[in-house]
């Protein structure tokens, strides 16, 4: 088994000095923490796979797609691989736990012409 603490997750997601800190990586399933700064940009591109939001703490607004919606602590949103989506109007510090399903960036293109 292995079990974390989301504040120890954002400790050391800080102590890399990084937005993102993947911290659990399997073939099926790779999560990590992202980190967003009041007013920062978000220059995420779309993934190759499915990628799942929950949001720890802050407050944002999230477009996906041409779908746009607020997002706070406590909301969960799922991203369809490919899809552009990115976080933007941050008006509070964005906490996000990331959930990609494969592994982020398991996927190929030619992966993703044969599913279609």
């Amino acid at each position: 088994m292995q079990a974390f603490e989301i504040l120890d997750l954002i400790e050391q997601q800080r102590q890399h000095n990084d937005a993102y800190f993947e911290f659990l990586r399997v073939p099926a399933l790779s999560m990590g923490v992202y980190s967003l700064p009041a007013h920062a940009s978000d220059g995420q591109l779309p993934h190759s796979e499915d990628e799942v939001y929950y949001v720890v703490s802050g407050q944002a607004e999230i477009l996906v797609g041409a779908e746009n919606r607020v997002v706070e602590a406590g909301s969960i949103i799922f991203v369809a691989a490919t899809v552009e989506h990115r976080f933007h109007s941050i008006s509070e510090d964005l906490t996000v736990l990331v959930f990609f399903a494969p592994a982020e960036y398991t996927l190929q293109q030619t992966d993703l012409e044969k599913q279609a």
